[in-house]
């Protein structure tokens, strides 16, 4: 973003605290703020500075998904749809107001890297229209109250990720083990421990599997199902598709038997 404002002759501001920059907000007399992407609550200070208001693109359809990974949570809840909002807002997470709300599926198998940038399109085309009806002043509010129970609310809830939010369990399921690999591909990515590595491995692309395969790498999961690795990354080397990592610990067996 810093880039692309300096090519266009936009200046840009990065104070280390929001409230360090009230004074630099206040004074550009902005009838609208955008914000995407911060990963923090802005105080009423802040927000209550712009004529039109504060907007923010959540790629979610609220008030389900809230917080911090909407997406890798949806993706690894095998969420089938989701969308973009648009909400005007307030002091709490996520609970402004909805401005705007486009529904848009989930790929079978998208993952968070292709789902990410497809909803940052969206966003950016939703905002523009939401910013137009704004100064038209044809922009409704719907409040975000009624629209789903608590109960679903707080199972849906998200937070930043932790290094255990990573690991891969391979007594799950193979479909979940599936959903849980796309939610992290590219970036971070999964980890798992893989037979012959001292250390972990990071799975980037994995599928449902019928039936153990010799001729791909295939792994055993809970109810005596199966995923098949098509990328990874081994330790300390490049990635790689799961057969050519197969082929190269079969060569690494051989050589160790002679």
């Amino acid at each position: 973003m810093k880039v692309a404002a300096g090519a266009l002759g936009i200046p840009t501001v990065e104070p280390e605290k929001v409230h360090d920059a009230l004074a630099v907000l206040g004074a550009t007399g902005a009838d609208i703020f955008a914000v995407a992407s911060y990963g923090n609550i802005l105080p009423p200070a802040v927000l209550d500075l712009p004529r039109l208001g504060a907007f923010n693109v959540h790629p979610s359809l609220l008030p389900l998904y809230r917080g911090a990974t909407p997406l890798q949570a949806q993706i690894r809840d095998g969420v089938t749809e989701s969308g973009v909002t648009i909400i005007a807002m307030d002091a709490g997470m996520d609970t402004g107001d909805i401005l705007l709300q486009e529904r848009s599926p989930i790929g079978e198998h998208e993952t968070y890297g292709e789902l990410h940038d497809r909803f940052a399109q969206l966003g950016a085309e939703l905002l523009t229209r939401a910013c137009e009806l704004a100064a038209a002043g044809r922009l409704e509010r719907q409040p975000q109250a009624g629209l789903a129970s608590p109960e679903a609310i707080a199972a849906t809830t998200t937070r930043p990720l932790t290094k255990g939010d990573l690991l891969v369990d391979w007594r799950w399921p193979a479909q979940r083990t599936v959903n849980h690999v796309r939610s992290l591909s590219p970036a971070p990515g999964a980890r798992a421990h893989l037979d012959g590595e001292a250390e972990m491995v990071k799975l980037l692309e994995v599928r449902t599997a019928a039936a153990h395969d010799p001729d791909e790498l295939t792994v055993p999961c809970g109810r005596g199902e199966y995923v098949t690795i098509e990328r990874l990354v081994p330790p300390s080397r490049k990635p790689m598709k799961g057969q050519e990592y197969l082929a190269a610990a079969r060569s690494a067996a051989e050589r160790r038997t002679r």
